[in-house]
């Protein structure tokens, strides 16, 4: 199994991407909105240690949206207990995918947290800044200040681009991501092949 990370800048457009390999995608931010909604353990943990913020099950962004802006350290805190849960899922994703030729990992803190293995392929989804800021205002719940503080937590950019190995340039436009991702899969493919 050849594991496929997708990194690049929050509203980039990296899921749209990864849906566009067609093989399995470990969204990450999908199972965190999924955990907050139907995980009564996870929002047990999190009224443990920010009651005053989250108070009502199932979690909504309002409660976390709160706490993230109140204090430095909740972001930190919120990642930590939601990582351990994530990290599980990733697992049986991984185990139930184990026969794919591929599968693609879109996870926002994929270096961050240490998630990538050293031969994962890493790919770099660029996007010019004008299309990122409309991408993110049609985001529900936009909020500039908590983009913020989880750009803070990330490594940098030109840190991510420079260990990935290809980069997409993403026009948001199905043609141009399907092709860019059609040389990528063909380049990997061959390598294998003659390896």
């Amino acid at each position: 199994m050849i594991r496929i990370g997708v990194l690049g800048d929050i509203g980039s457009g990296k899921s749209y991407v990864a849906k566009n390999f067609g093989y399995p995608v470990f969204n990450a931010d999908y199972e965190v909105s999924k955990l907050y909604k139907k995980n009564k353990k996870v929002y047990l943990k999190l009224k443990r240690i920010i009651p005053e913020y989250i108070y009502e099950f199932p979690i909504d962004k309002f409660q976390l949206s709160k706490a993230i802006l109140a204090n430095n350290s909740n972001l930190k805190k919120i990642i930590k207990i939601v990582h351990k849960e994530i990290s599980y899922k990733l697992v049986s994703f991984l185990f139930k995918n184990k026969n794919k030729k591929f599968v693609v990992l879109d996870i926002p803190l994929l270096l961050e947290n240490k998630i990538n293995k050293k031969n994962d392929i890493l790919v770099y989804v660029e996007s010019k800044k004008t299309d990122i800021q409309a991408n993110l205002k049609r985001r529900k719940n936009f909020n500039p200040k908590i983009l913020k503080k989880f750009k803070k937590i990330q490594l940098s950019l030109d840190y991510k681009k420079k260990n990935s190995r290809f980069i997409i340039k993403n026009k948001f436009t199905k043609k141009s991501v399907k092709d860019e991702i059609k040389k990528i899969l063909k380049i990997i493919k061959d390598e294998r092949n003659n390896s």
